[in-house]
């Protein structure tokens, strides 16, 4: 009964521990990807507004005019690029099922940088397209030489997630630049998810859409201001693909939540950067932590995950020895075709990132349990 294309999709194991997490007494919870603050006071007003005044039914597919105003002004002066053509989508997850579903044939191959966020893999497979991964193992930098071996003639397109989940690795202009050419050389178009670019702690973010105009930029406020059960993103790009992914739209997610759009313009206009700071500072604490506890460890640059390497054994055998700590972590090889790593995400209390470092450290010395 049950069509074959399923067969392709593995339960999230994000998920899992979510359920885990549901069901524990006071656990360490670093696993969940989502902000610890609460949607600010004047966004959560403007919804409360919105739903008073009847703004309670369907909108326009493409989304509400004075939402594609004010996203067009913040794309110009943050992004550094007039959008062509704009959709306002049930969140990133949202403009990637369209994506995916408008331009992916049977066998099209798709450069998926490895780790990855867990549903691009999944996505790509139920299309019937071909993932191909790209290992940017130890550093986790996504660069034109590490790309370049993996394209062929079938080759579509480069996914790229800068700040990335899970690593929280950032992507230099300068690469990026070379990125650009080498995708312009073979004719790719590239996805840039920047859902974190709000999460950038050591340098500016920079949008290749801004270089690039053959590219499906895609961002939202689920991280920014914390929106993450309101779904509201966008997608922008070449009016001939963005226009086809709002056909596809009226025919499945028909349009985003309208007081949330409502909302959205609000939080254009509400200043959050104060939480950025508090995330970096954060960065620094579960990063020295986990340094100085022996852990192998990359700096992240950016949104809120660090992805150290496990110190004995598979990701999953020590991910479940932390989960008997109560400390819920998530096993790397959700995110990746490597089981040597972890996600640990640091949108979390100061209190509950000492606790889940005092179990690490722990973990490191103890090792399994026998």
């Amino acid at each position: 009964m049950i069509a074959r294309r399923m067969a392709k999709l593995d339960s999230s194991g994000i998920r899992k521990v979510f359920d885990l997490a549901a069901a524990m007494q006071d656990p360490i919870n670093l696993s969940i990807g989502q902000p610890d603050f609460d949607v600010p006071d004047p966004v959560k007003d403007a919804a409360i507004q919105a739903i008073r005044n009847g703004h309670n039914r369907y909108t326009v597919t493409q989304g509400i005019p004075q939402l594609h105003a004010a996203l067009r002004k913040h794309i110009i002066k943050h992004k550094h690029f007039d959008p062509e053509s704009l959709l306002i989508t049930s969140g990133v997850s949202g403009a990637l099922v369209l994506a995916f579903l408008v331009l992916i044939n049977e066998g099209d191959e798709v450069l998926i940088p490895d780790p990855y966020f867990v549903m691009y893999k999944h996505l790509v497979n139920l299309c019937h397209g071909a993932p191909v991964f790209v290992d940017t193992y130890p550093d986790f930098r996504v660069t034109a030489e590490r790309l370049r071996p993996h394209i062929t003639p079938r080759t579509k397109m480069l996914l790229l997630n800068s700040p990335a989940n899970p690593t929280g690795a950032v992507t230099d202009r300068a690469e990026l630049e070379k990125i650009a050419a080498l995708a312009k050389k073979h004719n790719l178009l590239i996805i840039s998810d920047e859902i974190y670019d709000f999460f950038s702690y050591d340098a500016r973010p920079f949008s290749i859409g801004s270089i690039y105009p053959h590219t499906l930029v895609m961002g939202g406020f689920s991280k920014s201001h914390a929106m993450t059960g309101w779904r509201l993103g966008y997608v922008t790009g070449p009016h001939g693909i963005v226009g086809e992914m709002t056909k596809l739209k009226q025919f499945s997610f028909v349009c985003a939540p309208s007081f949330a759009q409502i909302a959205g313009v609000k939080a254009l206009e509400t200043d959050t950067s104060h939480y950025c700071d508090q995330y970096r500072r954060k960065r620094d604490l579960i990063y020295e932590g986990l340094r100085d506890a022996g852990y192998e460890v990359e700096k992240p640059g950016g949104a809120f995950y660090i992805f150290p390497k496990v110190p004995w054994g598979t990701d999953q055998e020590f991910v479940a020895e932390a989960i008997r700590h109560k400390l819920l972590i998530i096993p790397g090889s959700v995110f990746s075709e490597r089981a040597t790593h972890m996600r640990i995400s640091y949108a979390a209390t100061d209190d509950t990132i000492r606790r889940g470092v005092a179990v690490l450290k722990a973990l490191i010395r103890r090792g399994p349990a026998k």
